[in-house]
């Protein structure tokens, strides 16, 4: 790696919820390593992470962004990550390619439910993590509070290594708990100071140096003989504590006033880990392609090349941004890589670092590194590039399932292809969202973590594609079957002066059990249909069938016995017999009870305890029936339940409401049961209406 060891590479991301100040963090990181000459606002959309006309608009990070700087002759590679529940799952495939992890929680708000589940994130993949309690300048801001809060709400110790003087408004220094130096802020910058009368500084140096004596019984024998240890025993003891997580070092600060940051970025360099430190933490690992055999390489130049796509920026004149961590060897312009996901060589061109939108061309990217390459053919999210030489294939990221759906349909007639083509590489960018056209509605189907993550990726389609497209809740898939038996006959005879039509048939139907499907029975005997029009007649209730009788929704779960008919010699023909067939089916299934049938979801639901009586209430006035309550890790509770699909199409934003952003749910088809007859009477005056409109159209 040119100017820099491995050793003194920090990969890491920034997360937290939305607008706890992770963007306006990192624009600060950035602008107190030189990397840019301003400090940008989040406000005035000037920010470097935040450049996506959809992020300067609703001043939320949509998407994670990168920015490479350097400070103190190490290379900080930050990754600025979305901290609204909705685009979730881009910051958990961030947090896949980090070494470690920088959380604000903040003096204000203290810890949400999207920290909390980017902290199970974190915990996922055994990421080192820091603190960095902002506003500490806002009114109201209180810094030991939000300690407390962290530590009950992440189960884990929180060391502080600074302190602020004076909260608020009054903030107006920091004290360095390893040099017991005080510092002052000042226009031009900070200057050192007398140590102030806080009784809060004995108490949480006291706390720190306990708690590295503790790990190390030398340490704990010179720190009962002596009350102290060395400047180079703590730093080591911090760097210790916070890559094994025996707790939480804590920076204090403001990031929109710059104040705090330079002790941020010497924590970072401190406590979080180099792709060296990391790779001893969680071992690289991969699979080899040709026989499956585990194989394990380590983060040095020496070793195979190899690299995770773990992002995709799709651009319509730039084309295919591919976003990758380097995990071993080297990668540089002009050589031939493998991807063992696709089994397809491709061909590196220039290959840059990131800030934020800005590429800047790099001549070399050696282990832990980040780096883009574009117009890779065959490459997407979640692939692997090695070695043609040394395969190795990393196992991919699986993002949740999309939690709600939306039908979408284009403005403009004749444009289907545009959102087609369009929503496909929106999707290379967001491997989060879902997209397909429902073979029963034939509906363009656009699914994903929330109502506001599908409203931006369409957005995106009108600026990048140029195509808008008008979005409603989707069809649900009502299904028709009947409850009695019933015969009847279906005869179809037409007259036009030469050879006419003639086809007759007696049925007889009745109900399967729920999931029976479809059957259907000859019982035609003495040739009183011909053979080669029992299969027309067939053709002919299965098309009925297709159309049902109430509200033109597809039969099911029926048997339907042909048993007698007749036929004439002339005039007879396949087309008359299945027309027959059809006038059967719809006149006989009406005789036999019939009645809609609705989808039902099984349905999870995992809620923290305090919410739990508000879910289930909501449960049952969605006609659902819950089927258990078992507890789950840290303090959660998980409902199972069944709940017809109509009721669960707005569930997410329900949800998100009910439980303060905490709830998580998944569900997945179970069975079909009988609507209500209320509601099914709604639903056939509607399709009725529908009907007589699409009629009047032709």
């Amino acid at each position: 790696m040119p100017n820099f060891e491995v050793d003194k590479l920090r990969t890491f991301a920034i997360i937290a919820h939305g607008g706890a100040g992770k963007t306006s963090l990192s624009e600060a990181m950035l602008f107190n390593a030189g990397a840019i000459d301003r400090l940008g606002n989040v406000d005035n959309g000037t920010t470097t992470t935040d450049y996506e006309p959809e992020e300067i608009a609703r001043k939320i990070s949509i998407a994670s962004a990168i920015a490479s700087c350097q400070y103190n002759n190490h290379k900080l590679n930050i990754i600025d990550t979305p901290g609204f529940i909705n685009f979730l799952e881009d910051t958990r495939g961030c947090l896949r390619v980090s070494d470690g992890a920088v959380i604000i929680v903040s003096a204000l708000s203290g810890v949400k439910a999207e920290t909390e589940r980017i902290w199970k994130f974190a915990c996922e993949f055994e990421v080192p993590r820091i603190v960095f309690v902002n506003k500490v300048d806002k009114e109201n801001a209180d810094f030991y509070t939000a300690i407390g809060e962290l530590e009950k709400s992440f189960d884990a110790e929180a060391i502080p290594l600074c302190l602020p003087i004076g909260q608020a408004q009054d903030f107006k220094g920091i004290v360095n708990l390893i040099f017991m130096k005080a510092y002052i802020f000042e226009n031009s910058g900070i200057k050192e100071t007398a140590m102030p009368d806080m009784p809060e500084i004995d108490v949480y140096r006291k706390r720190l140096v306990e708690k590295i004596a503790e790990s190390d019984d030398k340490l704990l024998e010179k720190y009962l003989e002596t009350g102290e240890l060395s400047e180079d025993e703590i730093r080591k003891g911090i760097r210790e504590g916070a890559l094994t997580r025996r707790f939480i070092p804590v920076i204090c600060g403001s990031a929109t006033r710059n104040r705090g940051i330079k002790e941020l970025l010497d924590a970072i360099i401190l406590c979080l880990p180099s792709p060296l430190d990391m790779s001893r933490i969680v071992p690289i690992k991969g699979k080899n392609p040709k026989n499956g055999n585990d194989i394990e390489r380590q983060p040095s130049e020496k070793e195979p090349f190899s690299a995770y796509v773990f992002k995709t920026i799709s651009d319509p004149y730039a084309g295919k941004l591919s976003i990758f961590r380097v995990y071993s060897g080297a990668v540089k312009a002009d050589i031939n890589v493998l991807n063992t996901n696709t089994n397809t060589k491709e061909r590196i061109g220039q290959i840059f670092s990131l800030l934020g939108k800005k590429q800047i061309p790099a001549l070399l990217l050696g282990p832990g590194d980040l780096g883009v390459v574009a117009k890779l053919k065959d490459t997407s999210t979640g692939d692997t590039l090695c070695d043609e030489s040394n395969p190795i294939a990393f196992e991919r990221l699986k993002f949740n399932e999309p939690i709600i759906s939306y039908a979408i349909a284009p403005k403009s007639k004749g444009d289907e292809e545009k959102v087609s083509m369009g929503l496909h590489r929106i999707l290379d960018e967001d491997p989060a969202l879902r997209f397909h056209r429902d073979d029963e509605s034939k509906e363009m189907i656009i699914s994903g973590m929330g109502q506001v993550h599908i409203e931006v990726a369409l957005e995106k389609l009108k600026r990048k594609f140029g195509v808008e497209v008008i979005m409603h809740t989707p069809k649900i898939p009502y299904r028709e079957t009947i409850k009695a038996s019933a015969k009847g006959q279906g005869r179809y005879k037409k007259q036009s002066g030469g050879r006419g039509q003639y086809g007759d048939c007696w049925i007889e139907i009745e109900p399967l059990k729920r999931g029976g499907g479809y059957e259907f029975v000859d019982k035609i005997f003495g040739g009183v249909i011909p053979r080669q029009y029992i299969s027309a007649v067939e053709k002919g209730i299965i098309e009925a069938m297709h159309e049902g009788v109430l509200a033109h929704y597809p039969m099911v779960d029926t048997r339907v016995m042909l048993y007698d008919g007749s036929y004439h010699s002339v005039d007879s023909s396949e087309m008359a017999f299945k027309i027959a067939g059809s006038l059967a089916l719809k006149k006989t299934a009406k005789e036999a009870r019939p009645v809609l049938l609705e989808p039902i979801m099984s349905v999870e639901v995992i809620v923290p305890e305090d919410a739990l009586g508000a879910v289930i209430g909501d449960m049952n006035s969605r006609r659902g029936k819950v089927h258990g309550v078992e507890p789950q890790a840290g303090g959660n509770q998980k409902v199972s339940a069944v709940v017809p699909m109509a009721e669960m199409l707005t569930y997410a934003n329900q949800l998100q409401s009910m439980t303060s952003g905490r709830g998580l749910y998944s569900m997945e088809p179970s069975y079909y049961d009988e609507v209500p007859s209320n509601i099914a009477q709604k639903i056939i005056q509607e399709r009725a209406g529908m009907k007589k409109e699409e009629e009047g159209k032709t």
